[in-house]
């Protein structure tokens, strides 16, 4: 015998009293607790409210078959898993693949026993507990295995964040250029979703993508040396050639990282853009020569957000310019340099850059002070 506080709930259909009665008397006899219904109107309003461990259905009902019954409880996302038996006088196997095919787990013939009506329900209750068993364990699994991908894609970011600081400060610049572009990047990803043509590629997880891989964009640096990287004055053909590699290493180290992760997204577009943000629009870019829409949507962002950031930025070897002349030299560049939808999009939002390069700028010199 059951306790009372443990014992699962059985909900009986049958519209037949004596039968009802007959399975209610069997079944709390072994200690469970019956809801018992003469018809399936009412056994679904009762379950929906209340959802037991266990039904037992008859087949043969007015209004609404047992069939039909175990159909729309298998339609409910709060009760499609409760095991169905149909317990019934029909005994053809077609009846019986019929009641298989609405969703049901067992079949009991009547008239029955009640042993072998207590063999069954006890059977599929303890599989029924055994599967919330393991959807629990699995749940509680799942969440470990997110926390811990979680925890590994933050310290991931951290390091190559941490990285693209480092390969900043041998460009005469920290990480606020990498805040001022990453933020740049985000804001025109969001502006160009407005763009009705847009608005399915340029997504919350494009967006989240961009704004982590942004910097990223001038890591292949690492593999330019210090003479070519911090010359002051005007490079040379042979040394600029040298320093437009930069794409393609960038490229090629974060590719060997992708192979490791071949469904990392964020990595995916890292490649992108660390190899194509310095592709123009009419193919005059390097190092692919790539124009239109063949340059990643991703690296045709970055590229007005780094131009923005360049022009503003003070260099040993330039001066830098006011806003407005930026936002010239940009509007200017439409259909050349850049993509004319995202100088749409820039225009829009100017002002929201202006602010920004700054904000981040005071904060990066607060820091350092």
């Amino acid at each position: 015998m059951l306790k009372a506080s443990d014992a699962p709930t059985i909900m009986v259909v049958d519209d037949t009293r004596a039968n009802l009665q007959l399975l209610q008397d069997i079944l709390q006899a072994k200690g469970y607790r019956v809801v018992a219904f003469p018809g399936g109107s009412m056994a679904l309003k009762a379950a929906a409210r209340r959802p037991p461990d266990l039904f037992l259905l008859d087949v043969n009902m007015p209004e609404m078959n047992g069939y039909e019954v175990c159909r729309r409880l298998k339609a409910e996302p709060e009760l499609k898993d409760i095991p169905v038996l149909f317990v019934s006088a029909l005994s053809e196997t077609a009846d019986k693949v019929r009641a298989f095919a609405a969703g049901g787990v067992d079949y009991v013939t009547k008239p029955f026993q009640a042993e072998e009506v207590h063999a069954r329900v006890d059977t599929h209750l303890r599989l029924r507990s055994l599967q919330k068993t393991m959807e629990e364990h699995n749940r509680h699994l799942e969440a470990l295995v997110q926390e811990k991908v979680r925890e590994i894609s933050q310290s991931q970011l951290a390091t190559i964040h941490a990285l693209s600081e480092l390969m900043e400060t041998r460009d005469y610049e920290t990480g606020a250029h990498i805040n001022r572009t990453r933020m740049y990047c985000r804001l025109l990803a969001l502006q160009l979703r407005k763009d009705s043509r847009y608005v399915q590629l340029a997504d919350d997880m494009f967006i989240e993508n961009i704004y982590q891989a942004a910097p990223l964009h001038d890591i292949g640096k690492f593999g330019i040396t210090e003479k070519i990287l911090l010359k002051p004055g005007k490079l040379t053909r042979e040394e600029f050639e040298c320093m437009k590699s930069h794409t393609t290493i960038g490229a090629l180290t974060l590719k060997k990282a992708y192979a490791r992760h071949p469904n990392n997204d964020f990595l995916r577009m890292g490649i992108a853009i660390a190899r194509s943000h310095h592709e123009k629009w009419d193919g005059n870019g390097y190092p692919d020569g790539l124009s239109g829409e063949s340059i990643p949507l991703s690296a045709r962002i970055m590229a007005v957000a780094d131009v923005y950031d360049a022009l503003r930025s003070k260099r040993p070897y330039k001066s830098a310019l006011a806003h407005e002349q930026c936002v010239k030299i940009i509007t200017d560049s439409s259909g050349t340099h850049f993509d004319p939808r995202l100088v749409v999009a820039f225009e829009a939002i100017e002002t929201e850059f202006a602010r920004m390069f700054v904000e981040i700028t005071e904060e990066g010199q607060a820091e350092q002070a």
